[in-house]
């Protein structure tokens, strides 16, 4: 059994222990206070691609994926990790909300990139960012950028009908290049352009949270210093192949954990 797994029942056991000394009106110490009831939902990135340690191959769950990391403090116990690899906002509606409940204290959401099918405008621009093809794709997934917030804030709605208690965090997506690295000036364009379409991307998602009363967590200046082609990258590069690339490493989701950590995404109000 590995240690991330061990810690995990360790964690469930005393939450269990609270709960059965409240039941018996005894005092429980503080270490034993039952933890945030965390379920995490959304799409690759959430699911933890790229980060390795795999619990499955077909949503591509990893063990170092943000909301493990989580898991890993004293005051979370993740519930489920119901993201999946290619989920759609609509996925997450339809496929991923079963694992609510109303004892659901928190639920975090990474999604959107998908709805505007930016792993195949990716791979069809990074071989040649000049070609009618990119063009073509990015075009389209700028149009498709316009949908997001409203997919996002009925998203929400339903998150909320199925957890009304959970405080509902939404994050955002890295920066996935430094343009100051381009070795050509069609690269340096396409990276900018990418770049500022993932701003778009984010500013609809933050908007959408605004609008649904969530919360939004901006992980970009996180990042900021480590794009898929700096010294130091939290991002894979295309050479990790088409499942992983373009996606966060082991220590980019760290890196995420600590954004919303920072954020206070997993700091919930206290049970009167």
């Amino acid at each position: 059994m590995s240690d991330r797994k061990l810690r995990r029942r360790r964690a469930a056991f005393a939450a269990g222990l609270a709960t059965l000394a409240l039941a018996l009106g005894l005092a429980v110490p503080a270490e034993a206070a039952r933890p945030t009831a965390y379920v995490a939902l959304g799409d690759s990135y959430a699911a933890g691609v790229g980060g390795g340690s795999y619990q499955d191959l077909d949503c591509y769950r990893s063990e170092n994926g943000y909301p493990a990391e989580a898991d890993e403090s004293k005051s979370v116990l993740l519930a489920a990790n119901a993201a999946c690899s290619g989920a759609t906002i609509a996925d997450v509606t339809t496929k991923q909300l079963k694992r609510l409940n109303t004892g659901i204290t928190l639920v975090t959401i990474t999604a959107g990139g998908n709805d505007i099918n930016s792993t195949a405008v990716l791979f069809t621009c990074v071989p040649d960012p000049a070609s009618i093809q990119c063009a073509e794709a990015f075009g389209s997934a700028v149009a498709m950028i316009g949908q997001v917030e409203g997919r996002v804030v009925d998203m929400v709605e339903a998150v909320r009908a199925q957890a009304p208690e959970a405080k509902i965090v939404l994050t955002g997506y890295p920066y996935l290049f430094d343009p100051s690295k381009g070795t050509t000036p069609q690269e340096v364009v396409f990276m900018t352009t990418v770049n500022t379409a993932i701003t778009e991307l984010n500013g609809a998602i933050a908007r959408a949270a605004d609008t649904s009363e969530a919360e939004f967590v901006d992980v970009t200046d996180e990042f900021a210093p480590h794009a898929s082609n700096s010294p130091v990258p939290w991002i894979n590069g295309p050479e990790a192949g088409t499942t992983e690339a373009f996606h966060p490493n082991a220590a980019g989701y760290l890196g995420y954990y600590k954004a919303l950590d920072a954020a206070n995404a997993y700091a919930t109000p206290a049970t009167p």
